[in-house]
């Protein structure tokens, strides 16, 4: 006589993958809540630079479609919330490099978990993360006088815009974190992120620029997120008069995509090659 013994209903691997996503997320998230100088630094940063751009140096900028009046904090806002994503990518990478050297990211592998999980957990917190950035930075934006004057739409869709550009960014902060030898290293790549928002349009419009310069910066993907979102938000200086940003919204997807389709699998493909 034979007795059929039961555990309980089984999960497929779709289920057990998004399990692990989640206690890898959460992990990275209760290890941020952890360090308040790591809060205090990320979240301080974009609203000293609000402060700083703003009313330093807002009075002497000028503004592209926006008159003698023109209000700086109009076009820097969106500017800045472009710059806070952007620079998101230094976070993910130090992140990564301090797991790799610390030996967690080996844990990982050796545990019986979705080989997925650690990266998909890594994006989630991140975003997570930038959702918190983003909020604050708008509510400094409005406390400092800035509007958009859309729709809950095309706000709605400015924002999605600044989250989709941080997405594919995570996966270059992913794979630089898991190429770079050490945390020190990785607070290197300042170098890489300074230059990739100052040579755009997150504090000044390509046509104010240089000739031989303003194309480099026009062909930036910062300054496709940022006209897009200016455009969306209905703050002046949006336009422009070549190609790219003519096609702002466009280009704000196209280049994301194209990102992502490049370093996610150089990422992968990195990771699996670690060491165990």
């Amino acid at each position: 006589m034979s007795v059929a013994l039961t555990t309980g209903p089984s999960h497929g691997r779709l289920f057990w993958a998004l399990s692990d996503c989640w206690n890898v997320t959460r992990r990275y998230l209760t290890h941020f809540l952890r360090q308040p100088v790591t809060i205090a630094w990320q979240l301080g940063f974009p609203i000293i630079s609000v402060l700083l751009y703003g009313f330093v140096f807002g009075e002497a900028m000028k503004v592209p479609g926006g008159g003698d009046d023109g209000d700086y904090k109009q076009f820097l806002m969106p500017g800045m919330f472009v710059m806070t994503m952007a620079f998101g990518f230094m976070n993910t990478a130090m992140g990564v490099v301090t797991d790799a050297t610390k030996g967690v990211i080996d844990r990982f592998r050796s545990m019986p978990m979705a080989p997925s999980a650690v990266a998909s957990g890594r994006g989630l917190a991140d975003l997570i993360v930038a959702c918190a950035e983003l909020t604050i930075l708008a509510l400094t934006a409005l406390a400092i006088g800035w509007r958009s004057s859309a729709g809950v739409v095309d706000t709605l869709l400015a924002f999605g815009l600044l989250l989709l550009l941080r997405f594919s960014l995570i996966w270059v902060g992913v794979y630089l974190g898991l190429v770079v030898p050490t945390p020190e290293a990785a607070g290197g790549l300042y170098g890489v992120a300074f230059p990739l928002t100052m040579i755009s349009s997150v504090f000044v419009a390509p046509s104010l620029m240089p000739d031989w310069l303003a194309p480099v910066a026009a062909w930036n993907p910062v300054s496709s997120t940022g006209t897009a979102t200016r455009e969306l938000f209905g703050n002046p200086g949006a336009g422009g008069t070549s190609w790219v940003e003519q096609h702002a919204v466009l280009m704000a997807v196209v280049w994301p995509i194209v990102i992502s389709l490049v370093f996610l699998p150089l990422a992968v493909r990195r990771f699996r090659r670690l060491s165990r």
